[in-house]
């Protein structure tokens, strides 16, 4: 164990709060032009279904990215491990393997992911971009090797077990269980991050890396361990996909990885230390998921609504940037 002092909070600054206040008025101000405007945005069962089928896996793999984000990097495979996740899930108890077991071998997939990446990065010296982007491409392959060039996998035609449908359908004191995976997910990784040595070593390695080697601090094995967790966590994504779709369609966890990236920025550009945190990312997720949602039901196509998700991102990092400015 060791013993460290968290970065120091940047100075409080007039400028830069001020630019938070506007962000935020800005991002109310849409919604209230969705609940005017959009056919059925603020009715409940718009929300829940917003939050179930968007916000709950999408967060998550925001939470992926975050616990890299923490360190200054990038993770561009967590579609490979929500893949990898899902496919393993579903061959499994396809051949009727028991769910534990499936459930198990899937997160165990996932984990694979994190621990290839954890040796390019820290045992091959590979920046992490690259390491990860190249996870991505031969994940990409494997998968359109294993599946004779892209061909799905479906558990239509059997019946499957309850306890396979609940991880994606079922509900504990009436909320759904994707919500309470996303709960328990974020509270646990803000305690790592905010209350423990090891979450304060990422933030201090994130932040000032030269001082984090100097300072004694185990690097190697913090970057790995932050690549294993994020693949990790990116696998619950593919559990709720296999239990959702009851099929794994090849490549169809990058949908998550763009948004899941700007989540996690848009939320380090709300927060006041200006670094990527597991608030902030939530409060990203929610702003991306009913913007879109909004977008939908006034008629925007798709290909629009990823344009306007593409401006909302260079926005906020804009204005990130301008505080930044503000601070020197």
């Amino acid at each position: 164990m060791f013993e460290i002092t968290a970065p120091a909070t940047p100075a409080k600054n007039g400028y830069g709060n001020l630019l938070r206040v506007v962000m935020a008025a800005t991002f109310l101000a849409l919604l209230l032009f969705f609940t005017l405007y959009a056919p059925g945005f603020a009715t409940l069962s718009n929300v829940e279904s917003v939050l179930l089928n968007n916000v709950a896996p999408l967060a998550i793999a925001s939470l992926a990215i975050t616990v890299v984000a923490v360190l200054g990097a990038v993770d561009l495979s967590i579609g490979t491990a929500i893949d990898f996740a899902c496919l393993v899930l579903v061959t499994l108890i396809l051949h009727k393997t028991g769910l534990t077991l499936a459930v198990t071998a899937a997160l165990l997939a996932a984990l694979g992911v994190g621990l290839f990446n954890a040796f390019l990065v820290v045992v091959l010296g590979v920046e992490p971009f690259l390491a990860t982007l190249g996870t991505l491409f031969i994940g990409q392959s494997v998968q359109q090797l294993s599946s004779n060039g892209g061909q799905p996998i479906y558990l239509l035609s059997q019946a499957l077990p309850p306890s396979f449908s609940a991880i994606g359908h079922g509900t504990l004191l009436g909320i759904a269980l994707p919500l309470w995976y996303v709960l328990l997910l974020a509270v646990a990784l803000h305690q790592l991050l905010q209350r423990t040595g090891y979450g304060r070593a990422f933030s201090v390695l994130g932040a000032q890396a030269s001082v984090a080697r100097y300072s004694g601090l185990p690097v190697p094995r913090l970057t790995a361990a932050a690549f294993v967790l994020s693949s990790l966590i990116a696998g619950v994504v593919g559990l709720m996909l296999a239990s959702n779709v009851k099929a794994w369609v090849p490549l169809s966890g990058n949908a998550y990885l763009l948004n899941a990236i700007g989540a996690a920025f848009i939320g380090a550009t709300f927060s006041a230390s200006r670094r990527p945190n597991v608030p902030g990312t939530l409060l990203g997720v929610g702003l991306l998921s009913f913007v879109a949602n909004g977008l939908l039901l006034i008629g925007w196509s798709f290909y629009w609504q990823q344009v306007a998700t593409g401006v909302l991102i260079f926005i906020v990092l804009a204005v990130g940037a301008l505080r930044g400015r503000s601070q020197l």
